[in-house]
């Protein structure tokens, strides 16, 4: 490959990027980008490589777990243009927001034994698997049922103790308790459970990724049926901030919620319906 073009599209795509003057030929061997396993293999000495003839002489100076041209599974890189006579080009990498993938599968058709893969079909084929659309759908279910039973408890309750909270909210306004302060007084009766309960979740799911992340291999679960592409490293579950302080904000603002509209039905009745709540005589 030519150094500066193949750094650049590391560089961009995130796969190994390397600098282009790690791999330009001074003098003797050539400097080499190879992964791992190839590292260990040839262990920092210069080796011969080639069919006789055409040998030439590498020597491993950047290790990389993965590189844009092979999607899994060791490789060695060296530049094109220190190689005894002039290599063919056998795959041709191109990357940018202007690439038409039409295009290059039509001009690919008028040659002979030319194919094109585009990394964007590449991904879908991943997240359309079904087992990535059906943890998807599994996890959209569950979040549901979730948030649905979360607001069921908390309007159940309130419910439970409308009688109780209406009656103390009459006596109150017979000692000059007005009807906005009453409802200020409902809402703001619900944060002492509320804030601890949303502060608790976000607590508690960072601590269960932080448990389960060293063994789960995220990598190996979503592309594991694809051939392992065991280049890309492992993939470890991490704690988005996002994710933890949605769900723990939606449980502050639910319960602000239901007890603004249970303070606005109250409040609605005369003092005397209030004193009276909850009472079955």
């Amino acid at each position: 490959m030519d150094p500066d073009s193949y750094a650049r599209l590391a560089r961009s795509t995130g796969l190994g990027a390397f600098r282009a003057d790690d791999l330009r030929n001074s003098s003797g061997a050539l400097p080499a980008l190879a992964s791992p396993a190839v590292a260990e293999r040839l262990r920092g000495r210069t080796t011969a490589i080639g069919p006789a003839g055409g040998l030439f002489t590498v020597r491993v100076d950047v290790v990389r777990t993965t590189t844009p041209a092979v999607a899994e599974g060791d490789f060695l890189v060296v530049d094109a243009a220190g190689l005894p006579g002039r290599p063919p080009v056998t795959t041709l990498l191109i990357s940018g927001p202007s690439v038409a993938g039409e295009a290059l599968e039509a001009a690919a058709g008028t040659a002979d034994a030319a194919t094109v893969r585009l990394r964007s079909a590449e991904r879908d084929g991943f997240t359309e698997s079904p087992v990535q659309s059906g943890a998807e759908r599994i996890y959209v279910v569950a979040a549901a049922a979730g948030a649905g039973y979360a607001v069921l408890a908390l309007v159940l309750s309130l419910l439970r103790t409308a009688p109780e909270r209406s009656a103390l909210l009459g006596r109150l306004r017979t000692m000059g308790l007005t009807r906005r302060q009453g409802r200020r007084l409902l809402v703001l009766e619900n944060l002492p459970q509320a804030l601890p309960a949303a502060v608790g979740g976000a607590l508690a799911g960072w601590a269960a990724i932080r448990l389960l992340a060293p063994g789960i291999d995220l990598g190996r679960l979503a592309l594991g049926a694809r051939g392992g592409f065991t280049s890309l490293g492992p993939v470890q579950l991490r704690a988005d901030p996002v994710s933890l302080l949605l769900p723990a904000l939606a449980v502050v603002v639910i319960a602000s919620v239901a007890a603004a509209t249970q303070a606005w039905a109250a409040t609605r009745r005369t003092t005397t319906t209030e004193l009276r709540a909850g009472d079955t005589r």
